[in-house]
């Protein structure tokens, strides 16, 4: 069953295999990925944290916030019965990504999935759409309680871990895992430092209506000084933005009317996609960048799963994918546990480590070194790199590399 309470004793004390600490997307995938294997899970959120609501009758604003989910994604969420409750009418295949340089001579790059032998790249979905077909999931999930508090204490024991709340309530647990974003509580508590560094970039976001169909393709234009600009197709005649706009530039962007956005994207997309028109009723929102490499994405009984394992540039559109494939990763590492170990193990939580560093560090490298190589405005840099997109290209092999690492396969 799906509980949700608010303690309010000193005296509370909630006790479960998993404790998960977290309100997003990753943190409820956890909380049922852990319930359908069978163990007692409680998730902490915060005293604000509500259901995402419902789909009322008649069509809703398009939400600005979504995500590219890869195969990786979509076989977690369909293993725990989630993807078929998404609402698919809102949801869009992306068949090509097409990636164009800049300059007078600029490169180009296409992916898509007929070379790729699948029936789509990868989906585009609405953050509402996934959060509200997590949370129906969860209403019907054994053995899961939501605890709404605020942490103020952890205490790792050799036995287990115990979360305090400010009220004196307590969750104890025999792991903690930490889905709590980027600035992760629990990642403070157990020391684990980062390496951070700001892009001094801000993700700009908002929906358009295109006059030509865009045919499943997502655009994305490196264009040097102003960023990366992309274009992702929703349903219909409708695309999403998704400007890593330098601050500066950012801030106009930001005061700027969406339909003098348009008129800018209209430049990059040329005739592509025909005359843009913002969605109504118009939403726009921006979202810091950084880079944030924790030292370490264990600690006794915790694992760190989502943003608060690692936090990359959005280019690439896996930031996301990479959490889900920590959680799929820390479910299959724990399920193949020999039998005398228990979940929060160290050695457990170790091989867990161990199998997610490769995947978690090329993305890293990869986003971050796509990010400074594309922001440099050297000519040199610039003839080199759009020749470089040329040359890949042509080269099927290595395409084929890179597209089955994108997709997660």
């Amino acid at each position: 069953m799906f509980y949700m309470t608010s303690p309010n004793s000193s005296s509370a004390r909630h006790q479960s295999a998993v404790c998960i600490v977290g309100n997003g997307a990753i943190a409820k995938t956890a909380a049922l990925g852990f319930a359908q294997a069978g163990h007692s899970v409680t998730v902490l959120v915060p005293p604000s944290a509500s259901s995402t609501p419902a789909a009322m009758a008649g069509e809703q604003p398009w939400d600005v916030r979504v995500y590219a989910l890869n195969h990786t994604a979509h076989g977690l969420l369909s293993s725990l019965k989630v993807w078929g409750a998404l609402d698919m009418d809102r949801v869009a295949a992306v068949d090509t990504m097409a990636v164009n340089g800049d300059g007078a001579r600029p490169g180009d790059l296409a992916f898509d999935a007929f070379g790729a032998h699948v029936g789509a790249l990868a989906w585009i979905v609405e953050d509402r759409n996934l959060n509200q077909a997590l949370d129906a999931a969860l209403r019907f999930a054994a053995n899961v309680t939501i605890v709404k508090g605020r942490a103020v204490s952890l205490a790792l024991e050799a036995d287990g871990a115990t979360v305090r709340l400010d009220d004196g309530s307590a969750i104890a647990s025999a792991l903690v895992v930490g889905a709590d974003g980027g600035q992760s509580w629990v990642r403070g508590q157990c020391d684990i430092g980062v390496d951070y560094r700001a892009y001094h970039q801000r993700a700009v976001v908002a929906n358009f209506s295109c006059e030509k169909p865009h045919h499943g393709v997502a655009h994305q234009w490196f264009t040097g000084e102003e960023g990366i600009v992309a274009l992702l197709p929703l349903p219909g005649k409708r695309v999403s933005l998704v400007w890593s706009a330098p601050d500066a530039l950012a801030d106009t962007l930001m005061n700027e009317s969406l339909g003098e956005l348009a008129v800018r994207l209209a430049v990059l997309a040329g005739d592509k996609l025909g005359e843009l028109k913002p969605l109504q009723p118009e939403a726009v929102k921006d979202l810091p960048l950084a880079l944030i490499r924790p030292h370490a994405i264990v600690a006794p009984r915790v694992a760190l799963v989502g943003d608060a394992a690692h936090v990359v540039h959005p280019l690439a559109g896996h930031g996301m994918n990479l959490g889900f494939a920590d959680v799929a990763g820390l479910l299959k590492t724990i399920a193949a546990r020999e039998p005398q170990r228990a979940i929060g193990d160290e050695r457990v939580l170790a091989r867990y480590a161990r199998a997610r560093k490769e995947d978690i560090l090329l993305m890293q490298v990869a986003t971050d070194g796509l990010a400074r190589l594309f922001g440099t405005n050297l000519e040199p840099v610039r003839i080199a790199r759009n020749l470089g997109l040329n040359l890949l290209d042509k080269l099927p092999v290595l395409k084929r590399r890179l597209m089955s690492h994108a997709m997660g396969k």
